[in-house]
């Protein structure tokens, strides 16, 4: 099947995930993991109306973003949502091109991507990415035992007032991954958690995170129906990576 026919099964998914959870598909923003993908696919992916795209390698926005800009115009409706670990080096494209940030994972990328976008008067809107499983191989902060570590919820308070502080970027919500195979309920406790975190710090900061990025291609469907707003899907739209 091609990615017209991939979404579609994709986006019924989303649907009914959002129905036994009392809630709308509307409310579920679906970005497509475009990483390693070629600029042809993602042509293909906006015909077929797609337009939140997920990359996670700095290069590859510098290459995608104006191929596509000259392809469809600039005004081609798409929202370049960066998702994977940032080095510091590698950060000007994303102050550059991307409109939403999903892995701040430490107050130095928080504090550089505040000075490259106020340089280039752009805004960025930015998720903290946490680690509340406690995997050892998962990036973010460590929330692993947020509701019981005075240090955790304080970092992550700290973390979130350096972005509200920013001139370019703003605190929009948390992201998390669930570990890989793991059993379902686990799943589940891994994107509650976050939600409860994303609650929590919300009231103490009396401020909005409207969003919480959560699920992939294997857990999308639970994470929707545990509060996710943003579900990364790449596999079910395009096949394996390339």
């Amino acid at each position: 099947m091609g990615i017209l026919e991939n979404s579609q099964i994709v986006k019924h998914k989303i649907a009914d995930a959002a129905a036994r959870a009392g809630r709308s598909a509307d409310e579920i923003t679906l970005v497509s993991v475009t990483k390693t993908h070629p600029t042809e696919v993602l042509h293909e992916a906006w015909e077929a109306g797609l337009r939140h795209f997920g990359e996670n390698r700095s290069h590859e926005l510098t290459e995608k973003v104006p191929w596509l800009t000259e392809k469809l115009g600039a005004d081609n409706g798409i929202v370049w949502h960066y998702i994977g670990h940032l080095q510091t080096r590698q950060s000007q494209p994303i102050a550059d091109l991307a409109q939403v940030f999903h892995a701040a994972d430490r107050p130095k990328i928080i504090s550089r991507l505040d000075r490259q976008l106020t340089e280039n008067g752009r805004s960025l809107d930015v998720l903290l990415e946490v680690n509340v499983s406690g995997e050892a191989s998962k990036g973010g902060f460590d929330c692993s035992d947020w509701e019981n570590s005075v240090e955790q919820k304080q970092n992550m308070l700290d973390a979130l007032k350096l972005v509200q502080n920013s001139a370019g970027q703003k605190a929009a919500g948390l992201m998390t991954m669930a570990p890989w195979g793991a059993d379902p309920d686990f799943i589940r406790s891994v994107f509650s958690k976050t939600r409860n975190l994303r609650d929590w710090l919300s009231q103490e900061l009396e401020i909005q995170l409207p969003v919480l990025s959560m699920g992939m291609t294997d857990d999308f469907e639970i994470a929707i129906e545990e509060g996710a707003t943003h579900v990364r899907v790449g596999r079910a739209l395009f096949g394996d990576r390339q």
